[in-house]
């Protein structure tokens, strides 16, 4: 029963690795592991392009002209001005994308708990509970900046006149949420693994004479 507990939390830490991995590569280098993103109705005017999409990632933005997109690798803490036709400007500052890069540090935890989960060592089950719930604590921490764009993001835009944008969520957006989702379970799984396995022999030196246990000094030759 313990091993299959063990199984059980090593699948979720491995599906919540892989998660985590593709959320940390992002855009510009996966287009579709986006953030946060923002389509308008129409063209808006943005330097010399006309925007009709733009999607936030963790190392740039993509800008879409048309459905065509346009990334740019910038690396973590970049700025994204909004500029329409009239000549209103908003700013996405550096200061709300800088925190994105806390995913691939998310992601090295991760992997840490599960080369503990999947290993023989003999406290692996609890380093891997342990770095699992720490892993948890990150992953709250970095779902509370991803939320914090998209929040400033949907601010922003509303502040422009007569443009029509919708705010959405991207699709690492709720990644992250599985993920965290997915190492608590992983967290609780491998704790509760480790006390069925440890009720099965608890105190083995009490248990086995035999063996050399603490009784055995008693024993009459």
């Amino acid at each position: 029963m313990a091993r299959a507990f063990y199984l059980t939390g090593t699948a979720f830490l491995f599906v919540a690795l892989v998660l985590s991995f593709l959320g940390s590569i992002s855009l510009p280098y996966l287009r579709a592991l986006d953030y946060t993103r923002v389509v308008f109705s129409g063209p808006l005017l943005s330097g010399t392009d006309s925007l009709t999409e733009v999607r936030w990632g963790i190392w740039g933005p993509c800008l879409y002209d048309n459905k065509q997109p346009k990334c740019f690798h910038t690396g973590h803490a970049y700025a994204v001005p909004l500029i329409t036709r009239e000549g209103q400007e908003v700013i996405i500052g550096a200061s709300w994308t800088r925190g994105l890069a806390i995913h691939p540090v998310v992601t090295a935890i991760v992997a840490v708990a599960f080369g503990f989960a999947a290993s023989k060592h003999e406290h692996g089950s609890l380093i891997a509970s342990l770095m699992s719930f720490f892993a948890a604590f990150m992953l709250l921490i970095a779902f509370a900046i991803d939320i914090a764009l998209f929040a400033f993001v949907h601010h922003e835009v509303g502040k422009l006149r007569n443009v029509d944008g919708n705010v959405n969520a991207g699709s690492a957006f709720w990644m992250t949420l599985v993920e965290l989702i997915l190492v608590l379970l992983a967290g609780c799984t491998v704790c509760f693994g480790r006390r069925k396995e440890g009720k099965t022999d608890s105190y083995p030196m009490f248990t086995n004479p035999s063996a050399g246990g603490f009784f055995s000094r008693f024993r009459k030759n």
